[in-house]
């Protein structure tokens, strides 16, 4: 009879230790749970922001400005403008 209880004691120790265990790490998942769920708050309000200035970047007015500004270009005015005639192609196709 004392080898069983021995050996009931020792299967309620393993159990014991095998509940803490598990606890334990449901806990340190649960926080890392957490801080990913952070994480990713994080991200979406960065991407957010990111896709604002991207489109702040590329409206048509701020490139506009930056063309005149920044690369010393000027509106095309018909009095400016060239016009290249090309002589028109032969009518036999060029084939002799």
């Amino acid at each position: 009879m004392g080898r069983v209880n021995l050996i009931v004691a020792a299967l309620l120790m393993l159990s014991a230790i095998s509940l803490v265990t598990s606890r334990y790490q449901s806990r340190q998942l649960f926080i890392e749970l957490g801080r990913d769920q952070a994480q990713a708050r994080d991200l979406e309000t960065n991407w957010r922001r990111l896709q604002l200035d991207r489109a702040e970047l590329a409206r048509n007015a701020r490139v506009d400005a930056i063309a005149r500004d920044g690369l010393k270009m000027i509106s095309i005015v018909p009095d400016r403008t060239l016009y290249l005639n090309q002589p028109p192609a032969s009518a036999t196709g060029g084939a002799q």
